[in-house]
């Protein structure tokens, strides 16, 4: 079974085909500045294919015409890894917000499509653009191939209520679906399962932190295989500093600065989504390398970004180690969960009281992409770098339910 996973932004699209036999990848890529004028060299669509990366230009007016070009790439180009369309059983769609309802993967039909749409107030960057790369590509194969939506929401739909509800008037809750939904689920369980096989368990029987960090990020208390809590909310804002994200704050601020510099309500969603965090304190950047090769500088606001960035983490870790009655191991995945050694080993110290200890060595040497174990052999807590893989996970869903839905 051959499954395409499809990951849409306002912007750009991204894609995979997965050899589900293997769980190989045939070919992956993606498609930048959709519906944007592009100028001489800007190299807007990515192929790759074989360890090997191809790079062109081409102005695509739209999501339909972006899914077209994917399909010419697969099918036709010189790149090509299936001669029809016709191979591929199925498209799975990473789709952020679910809402309350959407607990587990689906096969969309209208009614599925237009619930996903109507939710895009709690995610106005991603739903439309998830639902615009769902229209393309029934417009370009048709409805015979099934589409499958894998929610970001799902996996954290097992939180109870006294996790995900806010303290604010309940109707509120009842009236706008206002509650914490959490976001990388996706990855979440996917670490989550690993780890799992990792240590030899069952996720049944363990306990474990998942620390999904990048430009943005969040952590994930998982309980004998379900999600208790996890740092973001409503939107992905809450939680600690990111990039360029606050973060949870006194709320009273957002009140205060919108006052003091007479900012409207979008006016200021912008200063706490895209001029906050990392890049706000540092003053340099919101891409980890930079605030690395800055602090290595003696830079200090960029030190102090660091310094603040693996206190949250901690204070989170530690919060969740308290909600399970323990924790079995802990795992960091994302660009800077893989590749942030002096983070791991800044956070990992605050937790030394709870038997946390890893391989300070193995730690500087373990690079982006690679399965480590970071424990010393004497630490209660077990430790683990592991890679995230959300195209599989969407792909493993998509399989099985078309699978059951060829059985009945």
């Amino acid at each position: 079974m051959k499954i395409l996973v499809i990951n849409c932004g306002s912007s750009s699209l991204k894609y995979q085909l997965l050899d589900m036999e293997t769980e190989n990848v045939l070919i992956s890529g993606s498609i930048e500045r959709i519906g944007l004028t592009i100028s001489g060299g800007e190299e807007n669509v990515i192929i790759k294919k074989d360890d090997k990366k191809f790079t062109y230009d081409k102005e695509l007016l739209n999501h339909t015409k972006a899914f077209n070009e994917v399909k010419y790439i697969i099918t036709e180009s010189e790149h090509n890894v299936v001669d029809s369309f016709d191979e591929i059983d199925a498209i799975g769609h990473r789709i952020v917000q679910g809402g309350p309802n959407y607990k587990k993967s689906v096969l969309v039909d209208e009614k599925v499509a237009k619930d996903i749409e109507d939710l895009s107030p709690l995610a106005p960057l991603h739903n439309p653009a998830h639902i615009q790369g769902y229209n393309a590509c029934l417009e370009v194969v048709g409805p015979t191939v099934p589409q499958v939506f894998v929610f970001d929401t799902a996996f954290h739909s097992t939180m109870p209520p006294k996790a995900y509800m806010f303290a604010v008037p309940y109707e509120y809750y009842t009236d706008y679906k206002v509650r914490r939904y959490g976001a990388h689920g996706t990855s979440h369980k996917f670490v989550s399962l690993r780890v799992a096989e990792k240590m030899g368990k069952r996720p049944e029987d363990i306990k474990v932190i998942t620390c999904h960090l990048g430009n943005g990020s969040s952590i994930s208390a998982v309980e004998y295989g379900k999600c208790i809590d996890t740092s973001m909310g409503l939107t992905p804002l809450d939680g600690f500093m990111m990039g360029t994200r606050s973060g949870g704050i006194d709320p009273s601020v957002v009140t205060f600065i919108m006052d003091k510099e007479n900012l409207s309500p979008k006016e200021m969603d912008t200063v706490l989504n895209k001029k906050s965090g990392v890049m706000a304190i540092s003053g340099i950047s919101s891409d980890d390398r930079d605030i690395c090769a800055a602090q290595n500088a003696g830079d200090e606001r960029a030190t102090l970004a660091h310094e603040m960035q693996a206190y949250q983490i901690a204070k989170f870790i530690g919060g969740y180690i308290a909600a399970m009655h323990g924790v079995d191991a802990i795992v960091f995945t994302g660009g800077i969960g893989e590749n942030g050694f002096w983070l791991r080993s800044k956070v990992c110290s605050y937790l030394d009281y709870m038997g946390v200890k890893i391989d300070e060595e193995l730690n500087e040497k373990t690079v982006k992409g690679a399965e480590a174990e970071l424990s010393d052999p004497n630490a209660k807590v077990r430790v683990f770098i592991l890679a995230t893989n959300e195209e599989l996970m969407i792909a493993r869903d998509t399989k099985a339910i078309v699978e059951e839905l060829k059985n009945k």
